[in-house]
């Protein structure tokens, strides 16, 4: 990296990515994010539960 700033920015961004982006098996190959919104959505349909 040419600078700090840029392996920080780097190293974030791969951070999200691994973390936010890609599929995992604990939550069936889903990326958490569709994983939070079918969350949502089942809290809506079934309130309460």
């Amino acid at each position: 990296f040419p600078t700090l700033l840029h392996a920080r920015t780097e190293i974030e961004r791969w951070r999200r990515e691994y973390n936010e982006e890609r599929p995992k098996k604990a939550i069936g190959g889903m990326t958490p994010s569709a994983y939070a919104q079918q969350l949502a959505n089942t809290h809506i349909i079934n309130p309460g539960l």
